[in-house]
């Protein structure tokens, strides 16, 4: 059956195990934890020699798997049976033999990474039905900014609302990555002074707290020509850390907002950040900008996006360098 990450690890901690765990998706974050979990907790270290075994993918056949599934535990009730990297298996169906009996003194983990099974076959129907199933999947880019708040606010940390922005747009929806740099700030954290701020974002990650996407949408959405004009000169000089194609993108996914603000009938601010997906705190950003770009204008940047997306990846202009393609960009979208 199809459950939560939390439910799992509910019942993981209150010790109670099922037989067969099928963890798959495309955020590997989840998929870790639950494994690494039963690797480290199910069985106390006296009896992993003997009844806790790891398995690669790449390296054993769906048959290994079976049959040492079947074995029974030696002086234990449990036996741990983790398979990592299970989507490499080849012939996975026959895993279906197994799932019609399976040995309930066994503990068999699936760790099926970056991908799903096909929800037509059998063998989907069987493991949706049958096993603890958990199907991880990757977050949106509107998601990622409010899972970074209610991380830090498990440990007790609040974050300002530009930090968790600013983190969103330098570090993409990669959880793993994401969790390592917020780590390293929780490690860096003034005593006394529980907030994740852009000051120690820049000081320990980085990325700058005045000169990135974020900052540029902020000063493009204002008219703030002198502002983004700095930003896309800083840019322009560090093209490693900036790449033109991510801030292109970046512009496409605000302008696209600003323009859907502009065809809302109801403008509150709880309905805004609902159908925006994003934080009611950058409502009033979007009021801003769709005050400085009508419709018609939102839509001709939108068009001008799609052209320099093209022209940042070699169709239609080989000679200019990304930083003259943004510098010439952002001066469409200031001035035409």
């Amino acid at each position: 059956m199809a459950v939560t990450f939390e439910e799992i690890m509910s019942d993981l901690k209150n010790r109670i195990y099922k037989p067969v765990y099928f963890l798959a998706g495309e955020e590997p974050y989840y998929i870790d934890i639950i494994t690494n979990y039963i690797e480290e907790k199910v069985l106390p270290e006296d009896e992993k020699a003997f009844n806790q075994m790891v398995l690669y993918g790449e390296d054993t056949t769906i048959q290994s798997v079976i049959e040492t599934s079947r074995r029974f535990p030696m002086m234990s009730n449990h036996q741990v049976i983790i398979v990592k990297e299970a989507q490499t298996l080849k012939k996975i169906d026959d895993l279906i033999y197994y799932l019609e009996k399976p040995l309930l003194s066994t503990i068999l983990v699936f760790n099926y990474k970056y991908k799903v099974l096909d929800k037509r076959t059998k063998l989907y129907k069987l493991v949706e039905s049958s096993t603890v199933y958990f199907e991880s999947n990757k977050l949106r880019d509107y998601q990622v900014p409010p899972w970074i708040e209610r991380y830090l606010m498990l440990k007790g940390i609040k974050t300002e609302p530009n930090a968790s922005a600013m983190l969103t747009e330098y570090l993409g929806t990669d959880l793993h990555k994401i969790v390592n740099e917020l780590d390293k700030l929780l490690i860096n954290l003034p005593a006394g002074r529980p907030v994740i701020s852009t000051e120690l974002i820049e000081k320990n990650i980085g990325i700058s707290k005045d000169y990135n996407n974020f900052e540029l949408q902020k000063a493009l959405g204002e008219k703030n020509i002198l502002k983004a004009n700095m930003i896309i000169q800083y840019f322009s000089q560090n093209p490693r850390d900036n790449p033109v194609n991510l801030t292109i993108a970046s512009l496409f996914s605000y302008f696209t907002k600003v323009l859907t603000y502009h065809y809302l009938t109801d403008k509150s601010k709880n309905n805004v950040a609902s159908v925006l997906k994003i934080n009611p705190f950058f409502v009033k950003d979007y009021e801003t900008a769709a005050s400085k770009y009508n419709s018609k204008k939102s839509v001709e940047i939108i068009s001008l996006l799609r052209i320099y997306d093209m022209k940042s990846k070699g169709f239609g202009d080989l000679s200019s360098s990304p930083g003259d393609l943004l510098k010439e960009l952002i001066y469409k979208i200031l001035h035409n």
